[in-house]
């Protein structure tokens, strides 16, 4: 696979009381049932413990109604990554409403983001009860529609350490719409359609929707924080080489952000079919930890 670097760019709860319920363990992993609360509900999940961890996350979910990513937190624990997953409001064992459908005005309206960036800054606050007196950096790692919603956290939460984000974009809602409704799911649009194309009808196709837009670049303009962006070029949910122009434009402030661009995969860089985009999390996650981890000691 070929795949484009484009690394320091721009940009580099309460905890309810439970009893200690081990459902799966392991001489390398323990995995805890836990709840929590977040703006008057009850959110389930798991928090994967690895042996002698070098980082932590919290999970944060892309639009669709799903439950904790286990999958893909057991990779990450496996890689040495402690990990806090949970079922999304008003998904499985958490309480609240999950609002739909996936595509549409409710969905992503800002008010719904807003609500979910909360849910997702509860989850850091109950993880770190996990890391008291320990130096535990604590991340947040999310897919998708969480590209709005974990900076939206990260500005909520001066404990996050760090972002990754897999496929997010760094438009606004209202931007991202037009795209997918201009590529209309079609796996061989860029077969047919130019950047020129794409870009055209992103800035000013007609709205189908009409709500207030959220613009990442609000959230992202007051974080210092370190940021990966993992992209696959042949994406057709989000303009990724928009998303990167905007990226750019954070280069003159300094900012740590980065981002790698993959250039035959869509919109789906966690496949178990190529792991190059998730390795590349992980060794970008342990370097950042360590640096921040130095940072702190020499103080």
């Amino acid at each position: 696979m070929k795949i484009k670097f484009c690394s320091n760019f721009f940009i580099e709860i309460l905890l309810i009381s439970l009893p200690f319920s081990v459902f799966s363990q392991s001489t390398d992993i323990v995995i805890q049932d836990i709840k929590f609360e977040s703006q008057g509900i009850t959110l389930a999940g798991s928090v994967l413990i690895p042996k002698n961890p070098l980082a932590a996350v919290v999970i944060v979910h892309g639009s669709d109604p799903v439950k904790r990513e286990m999958e893909f937190a057991k990779r990450m624990a496996k890689a040495g990554i402690a990990v806090l997953t949970y079922d999304k409001r008003g998904v499985g064992e958490s309480g609240g409403i999950y609002v739909g459908p996936s595509v549409g005005t409710n969905n992503i309206d800002t008010t719904n983001l807003n609500l979910l960036s909360h849910d997702a800054n509860s989850a850091v606050n109950t993880f770190r009860t996990y890391w008291k007196g320990k130096k535990m950096p604590i991340g947040l790692v999310g897919f998708s529609q969480a590209g709005w919603i974990i900076p939206m956290a990260a500005n909520k939460n001066s404990h996050v350490a760090f972002m990754v984000l897999f496929s997010c974009p760094t438009i606004t809602t209202l931007e991202q719409l037009r795209f997918q409704f201009y590529t209309n799911g079609n796996n061989r649009f860029w077969e047919n359609h130019t950047e020129e194309d794409a870009r055209e009808h992103t800035k000013n196709d007609p709205d189908k929707y009409q709500f207030v837009a959220t613009d990442p670049k609000i959230s992202l303009n007051k974080l210092s924080i370190p940021v990966l962006w993992l992209f696959g070029e042949k994406d057709i949910q989000i303009p990724v080489k928009l998303c990167i122009e905007q990226l750019n434009t954070f280069k003159v402030q300094g900012k740590p952000f980065e981002y790698t661009l993959f250039s035959r995969l869509g919109h789906n860089t966690v496949s178990d079919h190529d792991t190059a985009p998730f390795d590349i999390s992980i060794q970008w996650i342990k370097q950042k930890t360590l640096n921040i981890k130095k940072a702190k000691d020499s103080k």
